[in-house]
């Protein structure tokens, strides 16, 4: 009542309109929400993070979708080794531990340099950041590298340990655009060697 006195009669009926027209573009509005929020996740890669354990190599990691194992010989700076991969695939993107097991320990501190240099040449690429830290029983080199010609960069991003007479490469390999920088954090902060 107080509304019809306050308002003339025709902008009453406008109001009234536009409020109707409101409540008609809300749920097209939130169809239109929801089907982008689908499709966005539609190409989302997944992440299905599992714990795993190396198979007679003492690591863990994070792993975000179900790993496979291969082992292949590697000629390490003149030394020949067997490295074992374990690794995932979501997208585009490689999850990877590999470890070796070398003569002696002089020989896994020696091995770290030569990982790193093979690892960034391998995707053609430069160092972008590097942290090592060497001590007398265990080394780390934390890198993080990238192509710097191309039409589609690529990244890595690696932690590299040598302990005792063990060398371990915990890396993430893939297009930059498809590396999650949460993704990476999780999987290099859960790689612990034992």
């Amino acid at each position: 009542m107080i509304l019809r006195a306050i308002l003339p009669h025709r902008s009453r009926h406008l109001k009234v309109h536009t409020m109707q027209r409101r409540v008609v573009r809300t749920p097209l509005l939130l169809f239109a929400v929801m089907a982008s929020a689908v499709a966005l996740s539609a190409c989302t890669p997944k992440y299905d993070w599992r714990d795993v354990r190396g198979d007679k190599v003492p690591f863990t990691v994070l792993l975000p979708a179900k790993p496979s194992v291969l082992a292949r010989p590697v000629n390490l700076g003149g030394i020949q080794a067997t490295m074992t991969m374990t690794a995932a695939e979501v997208g585009e993107v490689t999850f990877a531990v590999g470890t070796a097991e070398l003569p002696d320990a002089a020989q896994a501190q020696a091995a770290l340099q030569i990982m790193k240099a093979t690892l960034v040449k391998n995707i053609g690429g430069v160092i972008r950041h590097e942290k090592s830290i060497i001590g007398t029983s265990a080394s780390t080199i934390d890198l993080d590298a990238a192509t710097t010609t191309g039409g589609d960069p690529r990244a890595l991003h690696a932690r590299l340990v040598a302990r005792d007479r063990r060398v371990y490469q915990a890396i993430v390999i893939g297009r930059e655009k498809s590396i999650r920088q949460e993704a990476v954090d999780t999987f290099l902060t859960s790689f612990k060697t034992e």
